[in-house]
């Protein structure tokens, strides 16, 4: 008896042994499966979530005017955006979405413009009778440079696909420019002849705009996510630019399009 024992023990070990092997290599393929499962859950594109996600996000944002005379009009700005998705999803099909609250900062903000000779006019009486006094030709417009601050940026995302959420927006932001913006004027219209004030036109000493103007815009665009926290956004915004008459003049920018490239972190 003592033989048999001591023949089948080395035998009975190793059945053993592949025994708690094979019950080990099943847990972990089990929790292989469960980890697989556990991320196959969270959505590449955020948006279609549940979990009103947060964005922030770099821009660089170009364009050009293209109305009236502002077609040679361009601009170039870089700044930062942040979002809150504050809804969640409601709609069918392809409405279905939800509602973003955002804002945006451009600390670099420049326009390109053409220039253009001005002088200012004033309409004056001496021992001679009426005659106008000017100024020598001075140079105006070219590069303005300023910060465009869009505090309200109102958007609604769609749930789009696993990687692709487009969105559409309506905006209004304010900006301020180093010189009043856009430049005003040419050269007098009536430089010796006139005889009231209002006869000078656009030649006036107070013929200006305001370094101050309004933004209202609305834009299109999506975001391509490379996973669930990071995007590489496209978009298009139409802008109006207008000081709504804070100075002499408002000739204002009727309309811009401006495409911008970002990317944005999403929590």
């Amino acid at each position: 008896m003592l033989a048999l024992i001591l023949t089948l023990a080395p035998v009975l070990s190793r059945a053993q042994y592949g025994s708690r092997f094979a019950l080990s290599g099943a847990s972990a393929a089990g929790a292989g499966s469960s980890a697989a499962a556990g991320t196959s859950v969270r959505e590449t594109n955020p948006v279609r979530e549940e979990i009103k996600p947060l964005n922030i996000g770099v821009l660089l944002q170009s364009g050009v005017g293209v109305t009236e005379d502002r077609g040679d009009f361009k601009f170039l700005m870089a700044g930062v955006r942040l979002g809150k998705v504050l809804s969640t999803n409601h709609g069918s099909g392809m409405l279905r979405g939800n509602f973003e609250y955002g804002g945006e900062l451009f600390p670099l903000w420049q326009s390109y413009t053409p220039t253009m000779q001005r002088q200012n006019c004033v309409y004056v009486t001496g021992s001679l009778g009426t005659e106008t006094s000017c100024s020598a030709p001075f140079t105006i417009g070219g590069t303005f440079t300023g910060i465009s601050l869009t505090p309200i940026i109102l958007r609604w995302n769609f749930a789009g696909s696993r990687r692709i959420a487009p969105w559409m927006q309506g905006a209004g932001g304010l900006l301020w420019t180093n010189h009043k913006y856009p430049a005003f004027g040419g050269v007098p219209i009536c430089p010796m002849a006139c005889t009231t004030m209002t006869s000078y036109g656009d030649n006036g000493p107070n013929d200006d705009t305001s370094v101050w103007n309004f933004t209202p815009q609305f834009g299109v665009g999506a975001h391509y996510f490379l996973n669930a926290h990071r995007s590489v956004d496209l978009g298009a915004n139409a802008i109006h630019i207008s000081s709504a008459s804070l100075g002499d003049k408002n000739p204002g920018i009727n309309a811009s399009i401006q495409f911008t490239l970002g990317y944005s972190w999403w929590k």
